[in-house]
């Protein structure tokens, strides 16, 4: 909701990119409920009332406040459950988006409707025949009001799960945001804050408030705003900006650093955690296994979440009782000793070579997850009372596809592998000719879009252009005739790795656009056999050079050694983005490690 003082200025919805007007329309089947803030134009420097006089950038508005958007709140009428409209500022320099907080709740509906009920209430204060000097004091109580309501609003039922941020930036070069939340007190230091880079086009951000209310009293006053950074005369359009509480179906586009991230795994307590009771208490038979737990288990183990155990118990004991409820399948590399826990959380995070921020961790010990959290600050924290809400957590909304529902498999078979390694005698690339790997090349098609667009969603490590494509982006590419795809499947003589990365190519320049990969691959030179596949296809028989692009990050640095390892070098370098040329005078390296097969990719 914004501010009743806004110019008779309206922009058509149809000035935007009707696949950004889609992108803006997605909530309408995610949102169960959220909060209307009264958004208003404020100031980063305000020293109320005096810079009114001796501020050079001051400019009355019609209500006598100051003019900190060139053009006002410009209303853009969209079609949608949600919100009636977008809103387009032009930030001047020191300009804000500022709000009175509240977490009163609505559903879509009623939100719609005060919504247009607020539209109606500027409209009639505008076309009322009034003096200036009243209609000044109009619209300044209108506004005071509506601040008023909403900071007093009380909170109903149910409290938000995450701060929801839409934004659609049109300018050529990304803009940096900072959301602040804090709380009203003069006396008070608490505050909440996180700077999310917006790239050029549509961004959607999702705060969770577990995050916010541990810097942010909830039950307190307090305020939110949104600040662009460095930015002067600058145009951006806005959807929702509220508080919300989500579907269970709601499934979130990843936007980079600070952005809700999907857990890779979900480390658990034992004791009055997955069980009722004290094993070395209370003994086996006295413990009661907590059902809906372990429904919460089985559903995110469908959807392709890894689960482990953090426990202080006796390893053999506890073993003991997972078995005798046969749940013990569902634990890899369980950590039962009397080590602190963040130890376990660590080896946990390093067995299944996953980075510990996409770990969550469940004990009904507030001492134990201080002590996981003062280890590992991005490793997420449950209170084992409110473990039963994880399925409707924004972070356990992702793709359910063929790869997750078997990704438990996976690992197990890949338990299998180490320690068939581990037992092997001979050199490491012996032991990979004798795992038989092949890889499986196919073309994006819309039966494996979902597994790709997953796959570009989770993968850290081995993403070697940073991309996160959304299901919209992948669409578009399936159809480019610019562009040759290629979804790689892996499997070896311990079974299927399933669809483990993807690559997409520029064929005229020729360049390789994307390339990611699934760390379970990682160490097996499977992404060395296919850049060389890559090569022979593209750089023979005519000879040419054969480009790839490369954004270095701290997670990719190590295995993006391979350009160098294979003979790529470096021939450019923009914004963090390395561009690399394999020359056509070089050799092609390869090794008779892994088949590649090609499955309808030429001719097709």
């Amino acid at each position: 909701m914004y501010e009743s003082e806004v110019n008779n200025r309206l922009e058509a919805i149809d000035t935007l990119p009707p696949s950004v007007v889609k992108q803006f329309g997605e909530l309408r089947a995610q949102v169960k409920s959220r909060t209307i803030l009264p958004w208003g134009e404020h100031c980063t420097e305000c020293s109320w009332p005096t810079c009114y006089t001796t501020c050079e950038l001051y400019e009355a508005r019609s209500d006598g406040n100051c003019r900190l958007f060139a053009d006002g709140m410009v209303r853009v009428d969209i079609e949608d459950d949600i919100r009636p409209y977008l809103l387009k500022l032009r930030f001047k320099r020191w300009g804000k988006l500022w709000t009175v907080g509240n977490l009163a709740l609505y559903e879509p509906k009623e939100a719609l409707r005060k919504e247009k009920q607020n539209i109606m209430v500027g409209a009639l204060t505008r076309i009322v025949p009034l003096s200036t000097k009243l209609r000044a004091r109009v619209l300044g109580k209108v506004s005071y009001l509506r601040r008023c309501a909403a900071e007093n609003e009380p909170v109903r039922v149910e409290l938000p799960d995450c701060f929801v941020l839409e934004c659609y930036n049109p300018n050529a070069r990304p803009i940096s945001l900072t959301i602040s939340v804090r709380a009203r007190e003069a006396t008070s230091d608490s505050n909440f804050q996180r700077v999310i880079q917006v790239a050029p086009g549509f961004l959607r951000e999702c705060v969770t408030t577990r995050d916010i209310f541990r810097w942010v009293n909830p039950g307190q006053p307090f305020e939110v705003e949104i600040v662009p950074n460095e930015v002067d005369d600058t145009v951006l359009y806005f959807g929702m900006m509220d508080f919300a509480r989500l579907l269970p179906q709601a499934k979130w586009i990843e936007a980079g650093e600070g952005a809700t991230k999907p857990w890779k795994c979900i480390v658990w307590d034992l004791d009055n955690t997955l069980w009722q009771g004290t094993l070395i208490e209370d003994g086996p038979d006295r413990l009661k296994l907590r059902h809906d737990i372990i429904d919460v288990i089985r559903e995110t183990d469908q959807r392709g979440i890894l689960h482990s155990i953090a426990s202080k118990n006796n390893h053999a004991d506890a073993i003991h009782v997972l078995q005798m409820w046969g749940i013990d399948k569902f634990f890899l590399y369980p950590q039962i000793s009397w080590d602190p826990k963040s130890q376990s959380i660590a080896r946990i995070a390093q067995l299944l070579n996953i980075g510990v921020d996409s770990l969550a961790f469940v004990d009904d010990q507030p001492f134990e997850r201080e002590e996981v959290q003062s280890a590992f600050s991005k490793v997420t924290v449950v209170d084992a009372a409110d473990a039963r809400e994880i399925l409707s957590r924004p972070e356990c909304q992702v793709p359910i596809t063929e790869e997750s529902q078997q990704r438990r498999g996976m690992y197990q078979q890949e338990k299998e592998r180490k320690l068939v390694q581990e037992s092997f005698e001979g050199d490491y690339t012996k032991f990979l000719q004798e795992c038989k790997i092949e890889l499986m090349l196919t073309k994006l098609t819309s039966e494996n879009l979902e597994r790709v667009y997953e796959l570009a969603q989770r993968t850290n490590q081995m993403n070697f252009s940073g991309s996160r494509y959304s299901r919209e982006k992948l669409a578009e590419i399936q159809q480019s005739q610019d562009h040759e795809t290629f979804v790689i499947r892996c499997a070896d003589r311990f079974g299927s790795y399933g669809i483990v990365g993807f690559a997409l190519v520029n064929v005229h320049e020729p360049r390789l656009m994307d390339l990611m990969f699934s760390c379970r691959i990682q160490g097996k030179r499977v992404e060395h056999a296919f850049l060389a596949y890559l090569l022979e296809r593209y750089s023979l028989p005519e000879r040419h050079d054969f480009f790839a692009n490369y954004r270095r990050t701290s997670k990719n640095e190590k295995p993006g050694k391979m350009f160098e390892e294979i003979g790529f070098e470096c021939v450019d370098e923009r914004e963090g983005l390395i561009s690399l040329k394999y020359s056509k005078f070089r050799s092609i390296s390869k090794d008779s490690i892994i088949r590649i097969h090609e499955e309808r990719m030429r001719g097709e």
